[in-house]
């Protein structure tokens, strides 16, 4: 059986199954690396081999993941093999779906739009023990499968297949209305059904995936319905170490919005270009994006980034592991307003405000750092020196009662915006960028905590306004960021570190507050760096290539644009101009074991 009816809804290519690299200096959407070990096979009749002589296979996986769909295709091919085997749905064990909206709800935020808060249950909260005891395999077939979401939970021993679906696929799914979330009768309208993933299913299913990992006999990447791809479980775990002492590149996903530019549809045309613009790159917004492995015959296996974490991510992450566990701290992605418009008006909330409301355990700190902008750009930090707190909420309310605009210079300062300015966004900064910047915004991880107050009476894609937070956004403001202060303490003021005959290393400082610092190398021949126990993001800001080398004697090309990490168990590593020509890296890393 093939996909019929429309089960995705993006202008977005679906990432291919077999890739060849594209030439030097050109952004690669699909970044694959090197399994060490073992082949990636692809289609269901390979699957199916993999299957053969186990008599009881368990096969879990992500949310998103089309089930009925996988479950024919695969016993076609298997029947092909001849073999009859007996099916299961772990779904028949899930409690009632009113007993999951009533589980779910304390996490959801009431009538908010966008915000809930962190779920505290686990996967097997969803299920009815009594039912789930009852799945047992059939001693008659000469194989029984139990499939779907939570299947391991029922404890059974077999061959365990787990089938993974990319964030961004899931997105496109929901909107296709073609998935729920986890044990809902229906599906929702898109937006809801972002909340519920974001605070309820993927906190569950990321905790249930991290206990399987050690022990998946075979992976699947489920992002393509007719052409599933697949490699042993032995054959990731090699791969997530390699990573974990090398490199590694997520695979960036692109998404239009109401304010987008045209830059990065110009600079990376290999995109779709039938989109009105490119709001966001997920450059390295781990929650989202995924891993992607290759084998010799350019097959690809996408898995989600936690998977490394999960591994290893003391190897990742080094002397600050133990603070963040197995959350990746730093974020990189792109905003482009380049003819676009600006974004909106906003602040992020403190540190104690996002653990309290919304369970996070660190706060959304940013930066602006311009890659790239038109003469004239501008940057909205901090407030004008007069600011009255009280004249502006009371601005701010009427022009959300009356839709009416309103000056917002009256009330926010403006700063000119230049290429490879680092503009400092600690929590509780009013800010947004100006039009005509293509900003990389390297931040903390946290990435949908934007507590929006004025947007220019801008209709979404959707031609609806955008909804504000005024009243959170006052609960978290720091009015005496303004005037001078600003850009004494918010603009980042470079120095030089070190040097020699043909680089030198610059430092970007960051705020206080920022838990990370970020550094810039230039050069046109070779620097060397350490990792001293910390993992480098980085990012090629001038230039069109850079080779990393690593101390493990991997070796990569990257593009102008692209972020790549250096994890901290790497120890050391090369960076190369690869034609000898002026190159200029950024790199952002935690504090504590750099100046």
């Amino acid at each position: 059986m093939m996909m019929t009816k429309p089960w995705r809804s993006s202008t977005q290519t679906l990432a291919p199954a077999t890739h060849t690299p594209p030439n030097a200096g050109q952004y690669d959407l699909y970044p694959g690396f090197p399994l060490p070990t073992g082949q990636i096979e692809l289609g269901y009749a390979a699957l199916a081999q993999q299957l053969l002589g186990a008599p009881i296979v368990i096969i879990d996986g992500y949310g998103g993941v089309l089930w009925d769909n996988f479950q024919q295709q695969l016993n076609a091919a298997l029947l092909s093999c001849g073999v009859q085997a007996a099916w299961l749905d772990v779904s028949a064990a899930l409690v009632a779906p009113d007993k999951i909206e009533a589980l779910v709800a304390p996490f959801l935020g009431g009538d908010d739009p966008i915000f809930g808060t962190r779920f505290t249950g686990c996967l097997a909260d969803f299920f009815d023990p009594e039912k789930r005891a009852a799945l047992q395999p059939d001693p008659t077939a000469n194989m029984t499968v139990l499939y779907g979401c939570g299947a391991a939970l029922a404890g059974w021993q077999g061959r365990l297949v787990y089938l993974d679906v990319p964030k961004n696929e899931i997105q496109f799914r929901s909107r296709a209305g073609s998935i729920t979330n986890l044990g809902a009768a229906a599906p929702e309208s898109p937006k809801k059904m972002y909340k519920r993933f974001y605070f309820v299913d993927w906190v569950a299913l990321n905790q249930h995936k991290a206990d399987l990992l050690p022990r998946i006999d075979l992976f699947v990447d489920a992002q393509r319905p007719d052409e599933p791809t697949a490699v042993s479980g032995d054959a990731v775990r090699a791969g997530l170490t390699a990573m974990s002492q090398n490199f590694f590149r997520v695979r960036p996903w692109f998404e239009p919005g109401p304010w987008g530019g045209q830059w990065i549809k110009e600079k990376i045309p290999q995109l779709p270009q039938d989109v009105p613009n490119y709001a966001w790159s997920f450059e390295l917004i781990v929650p989202e994006n995924g891993l992607m492995f290759t084998d010799k015959n350019g097959r690809f296996l996408e898995l989600s980034f936690d998977c490394l974490m999960y591994h290893n991510h003391r190897a990742v992450l080094g002397e600050c592991a133990d603070r963040f566990g197995y959350e990746f701290p730093i974020r990189f992605d792109f905003l482009d307003t380049v003819d676009g418009g600006n974004l909106s008006v906003q602040c992020h909330p403190l540190p104690e405000f996002i653990t309290e409301h919304f369970g996070e355990t660190f706060t959304q700190d940013e930066t602006y750092y311009i890659l790239d902008c038109k003469p004239g750009a501008e940057v909205y930090l901090g407030f004008v020196e007069e600011i009255d707190p009280a004249a502006f909420r009371q601005e701010l309310e009427r022009s959300h009662a009356e839709k009416a605009e309103i000056d917002i210079r009256q009330f926010v300062n403006v700063e000119p915006a230049n290429k490879h300015d680092l503009f400092l966004i600690p929590n509780g900064t009013i800010h947004c960028s100006g039009i005509d910047n293509m900003v990389l915004e390297i931040s903390a991880t946290p990435y949908i905590f934007t507590f929006k107050m004025y947007d220019w009476m801008r209709l979404d894609l959707e031609g609806n306004l955008r909804p504000m937070n005024i009243e959170r956004a006052f609960q978290n403001l720091y009015f005496e960021r303004k005037g001078n202060r600003v850009r004494q303490e918010l603009v980042s003021k470079p120095t030089q570190i070190a040097a020699g005959a043909d680089w030198q290393l610059i430092h970007l400082p960051t705020h206080p507050v920022h838990f990370y610092d970020v550094h810039r190398f230039e050069f046109s021949g070779t620097v060397q760096a350490e990792t001293n126990g910390s993992c480098h993001v980085m990012s090629l800001v001038e230039g069109s290539t850079v080779i990393l080398e690593t101390a493990n004697g991997m070796r990569q090309r990257f593009n102008y644009a692209e972020t790549f990490v250096v994890p901290a168990a790497a120890g050391s590593y090369r960076l190369i101009s690869e034609d000898g020509q002026p190159v200029k890296v950024i790199k952002a890393f935690v504090k504590g074991s750099e100046a």
